[in-house]
């Protein structure tokens, strides 16, 4: 079978596509052919060493598909389900083991391709807004890079829960989309500064909490865009890390949280998986979430898919298909 494997950690160069053995699934393993896989950030910082991980791999860490086959002391699996999954390395490839406990079963309703594209930003955007910060009617968010696949999907659950959100973004077809998925307000950050202006709109007070997947870039802006007891919430790289932070610099901004969550240690366990890919499946059967695919990729494209979103050209989420 054709797989994208990781040899050196580099640019979208070091991403090989070649032959590798089709596998074999091991006890409470199944094997899933895979329909489409999910291009995220994530896989960027595998690419280039950002997050460690031992050479050589399969890259990618989301994917959809069918069973094609199920090892010993697999019993809710069998050939044929359609399943999805995240935060298993190798979905870059036509065929990938996982663990049955890690695997989904997709509603006949929903297309596996969606699917493919809900199961780590849907996710994500469910803990976001759910378990780590919980919003509600009295709160605003303020949401970064709010026309990507994970900002579009924080936005439409931000409204869904009764709070007010301002996005930033750079372009105003961005801010479009942004404002379609129903953000209150949409700062562009290429012409406003976005801390003066969410203090402008928040009538001096900042907001509740911060999302901010894009990091170095928004770090200071952040912090000083919420208000006293406000939380802060790093959730990704996309600029770069963010710089160390002094525990009194939260004291001088009025006693901010910060959190650097990660989905994998909200679904650690089977009960939360399934909580979370239910409500967000659930929510995509009554048009209460719009997946919005952005873009699909052959598989051996895979360097120009991360490359598009590493650039910030897309908007909504990206497919490689094999």
């Amino acid at each position: 079978m054709k797989a994208i494997r990781i040899h050196k950690t580099g640019g979208p160069e070091v991403l090989a596509y070649e032959d590798v053995p089709t596998p074999e699934p091991g006890p409470n393993e199944a094997v899933v052919k895979i329909e489409a896989a999910g291009v995220n950030f994530i896989d960027i910082y595998f690419r280039t060493g950002l997050y460690p991980a031992e050479l050589p791999i399969t890259n990618g860490q989301e994917g959809a598909g069918t069973v094609s086959a199920v090892g010993a002391d697999v019993s809710t699996l069998q050939e044929g389900d359609r399943v999805a999954y995240t935060g298993v390395h190798g979905s870059y490839a036509e065929y990938a083991t996982v663990a049955a406990d890690r695997l989904v079963k997709i509603p006949d309703s929903i297309a596996t391709k969606t699917a493919a594209a809900a199961m780590l930003q849907g996710m994500t955007a469910h803990y976001l807004t759910r378990s780590t910060f919980t919003l509600g009617p009295d709160h605003t968010a303020l949401i970064h890079a709010c026309a990507g696949g994970v900002g579009l999907l924080l936005i439409e659950m931000a409204k869904k829960f009764g709070a007010r959100v301002i996005g930033t973004c750079s372009t105003s077809e961005k801010a479009a989309k942004a404002k379609a998925a129903g953000a209150d307000e949409v700062i562009l950050y290429t012409e406003q500064d976005f801390q003066a202006e969410c203090r402008r709109l928040t009538g001096g007070q900042g907001v509740d909490v911060v999302y901010d997947s894009v990091g170095q870039s928004t770090w200071d802006g952040s912090l000083d865009s919420l208000k006293p007891r406000g939380m802060m919430v790093t959730f990704g790289n996309a600029s770069g890390p963010v710089p160390p932070l002094a525990p009194l610099e939260l004291t001088k901004r009025g006693s901010l949280f910060l959190t650097r969550p990660s989905l994998f240690a909200y679904i650690s366990n089977r009960e939360d998986l399934m909580w979370r890919a239910s409500e967000i499946f659930r929510w995509i059967e009554d048009g209460d979430l719009n997946i919005h695919v952005g873009g699909e990729f052959a598989l051996s494209e895979a360097g120009e898919a991360q490359s598009q979103l590493a650039g910030r050209k897309t908007m909504g989420k990206l497919l490689l298909i094999p």
